[in-house]
């Protein structure tokens, strides 16, 4: 097996979560990190005793001395771009964390690069691979609930509090505020497990005197005739993530993991969860060995991107 030589760029806390995963695969190797903050550097590679690992201040330098087969990028929202745009160009497939990028105009830019350098783009919305979001997608694909006709998604996490004075609050690097982080989660969920398309958004945000938007508030109606609600809410104490999906036949709730299922002919159903078989970085690391497609494609990432700047034009939001 040819061993895949990885290279970070970045090496915050998300860092921490890829390096342990990939160090679980076989025929994986770490072989360089770009940080330019010291301490983070130092802690990445000790954590995981990268005593042979490559580090630099940039990642253009790490990219120039080649040998990497693909890179992680773990960086602020606002350069993932120019970052993975880097590793195409320098003939890498590429991991972006997400979201994959602050614009679908610089989605379309990635995805036409690494066309042309025949390279694979995963961008790592980890949902798609636990068990109780695959058995959501899968139970509306076989109409347990029937065809949908509206979607509550839900995320309470004390963001304000939590992010002040960090990198995510600064709308240089972010992007934007909790939508475009946390909430970008929540709008992957919605898209992924109902596979609908957005029509028409009605927004509306608060920044609670923080820099960016902190509270957002969605309504959306789509193509397909459903209706949703997207509340992504900041100004909290604690952590809620919830759900419900309503179809012609029953429902679907989740609540921090928790999936009940009601229908109007059986009433409650068990829930089987499937087991979990692979992960974001397991999953890319098969796609580059071909062993299957990538599992979460730039051009899925895209429409993530593309309803959250349609949720920010409709608040006449600026970022």
């Amino acid at each position: 097996m040819k061993t895949i030589r990885i290279g970070f760029i970045g090496a915050g806390g998300i860092a921490h979560l890829h390096a342990s995963q990939m160090l679980a695969l076989e025929g994986v190797e770490i072989s360089a990190v770009a940080e330019p903050n010291d301490q983070s550097a130092l802690n990445f590679l000790t954590s995981f005793g990268l005593v042979n690992t490559r580090r630099y201040a940039s990642h253009i330098e790490m990219l120039e001395d080649n040998g990497l087969d693909a890179v992680i990028v773990c960086s602020p929202h606002t350069l993932h771009f120019a970052q993975a745009l880097d590793v195409l160009n320098a003939g890498c497939h590429v991991l972006i964390e997400k979201p994959m990028t602050c614009s679908s105009q610089e989605a379309e830019q990635l995805i036409k690069a690494a066309e042309v350098r025949s390279k694979l783009i995963q961008v790592s919305y980890q949902r798609h691979f636990q068990p109780e979001f695959i058995y959501i997608r899968q139970a509306i694909a076989d109409g347990i609930i029937g065809k949908l006709v509206s979607v509550n998604a839900t995320l309470y996490q004390d963001w304000k509090s939590s992010q002040a004075g960090t990198w995510r609050q600064n709308a240089a690097l972010s992007g934007g505020g909790m939508l475009m982080d946390s909430g970008s989660h929540i709008i992957d969920v919605l898209l992924w497990t109902t596979g609908l398309k957005p029509a028409e958004v009605k927004a509306t945000l608060s920044t609670h005197g923080a820099p960016v938007e902190i509270d957002s508030f969605t309504s959306i109606r789509f193509e397909e005739g459903a209706i949703a609600a997207l509340n992504i809410v900041g100004y909290v104490p604690g952590y809620k993530e919830f759900y419900s999906f309503c179809g012609e036949l029953g429902v679907i709730y989740l609540e921090n993991g928790r999936i009940e299922v009601l229908t109007y002919k059986d009433g409650s159903l068990p829930v089987q969860l499937p087991d979990q078989t692979t992960n974001q970085d397991k999953s890319f690391i098969d796609a580059v060995r071909g062993e299957h497609e990538v599992m979460v494609s730039g051009e899925y990432a895209r429409k993530v991107i593309q309803l959250t700047e349609a949720i920010y034009r409709s608040a006449a939001y600026q970022v």
